[in-house]
């Protein structure tokens, strides 16, 4: 049987064709656009299948640059819910392929468009054939920490409070759909200078995590404090030099929501 679909995007395509249909769901060639729906999907449903996502390693890596979609992903590698292995060469289109359906993705504007067959024998020879290529392709190792842990750890060592605030600065980013440059190293230190948090615990935190070194922390900070953003004053320690207290440099950062921090963050750095 073949049919067409017709959605507004590939989570719709997920919930008409395999959602609850299938134990695993092989995706093969995805855009990176499909990769962030996936990842989007694996997060918000609970019904679909398991994920095994075979893609070229310079998309994989375009998408994993970004933080949010990152810790996403590893959080669902974690849990079993999704695999990440590099595509060797491409193919035709895009597809989806489970036991017991077959779909080939096509963008078309700003919906989707899937053609979808259930032939037995067509999708028993298309899973075959793009299994035997998942299994000999090689893993695609996810250096980001899953947001899970980051949050986890962030409220355990440095604050409730701090990733309170860490949330509402990324949820603002992913809702605004841009990052201004705000990346997680940038944030984490605006989110302690708000809470007047050492820069030696949110980067012995950050480093411990996974998010950068210590020294991109300390590179980080001092950008920020050459620019006015953050400040910086000396906390006298029994044995050593005295640690740094992260403040925030501009007054219109003291009294802004956390909602708006990232908006008005955005708007003084140059």
């Amino acid at each position: 049987m073949v049919s067409n679909l017709l959605e507004a995007d590939v989570g719709g395509v997920l919930d008409a064709a395999f959602a609850g249909a299938d134990g695993e769901l092989l995706v093969v060639d995805p855009s990176a656009e499909t990769i962030v729906s996936l990842v989007e999907a694996g997060i918000d449903r609970t019904n679909l299948p398991t994920l095994s996502v075979l893609a070229a390693e310079s998309v994989l890596k375009d998408v994993m640059d970004d933080f949010l979609v990152a810790s996403r992903a590893a959080d669902l590698v974690e849990a079993g819910s999704l695999e990440l292995r590099v595509l060797p060469a491409g193919v035709d289109n895009a597809l989806f392929v489970s036991e017991s359906r077959v779909v080939a993705l096509v963008g078309a504007g700003d919906r989707v468009a899937a053609l979808s067959t259930t032939d037995a024998a067509f999708v028993s020879e298309v899973l075959e054939t793009h299994r035997d290529a998942f299994d000999g392709a090689e893993t695609y190792e996810l250096r980001t920490p899953p947001i899970s842990r980051v949050r986890e750890t962030m409220a355990a060592e440095i604050g409730d409070s701090v990733r309170d605030d860490f949330d509402a600065v990324l949820g603002s980013l992913e809702n605004a759909d841009r990052n201004d440059g705000l990346d997680e190293v940038t944030v984490s230190l605006l989110v302690a200078a708000r809470n007047d948090v050492l820069l030696y615990d949110i980067s012995k935190w950050g480093e411990d995590v996974g998010i950068a070194s210590k020294a991109t922390f300390s590179r980080t900070k001092t950008r920020l404090e050459d620019i006015g953003v953050i400040d910086t004053e000396k906390v006298p320690i029994d044995v050593g030099r005295p640690r740094l207290r992260l403040k925030l440099g501009d007054e219109r950062l003291a009294g802004a929501d956390p909602a708006t921090f990232a908006d008005t963050v955005a708007d003084l750095i140059p």
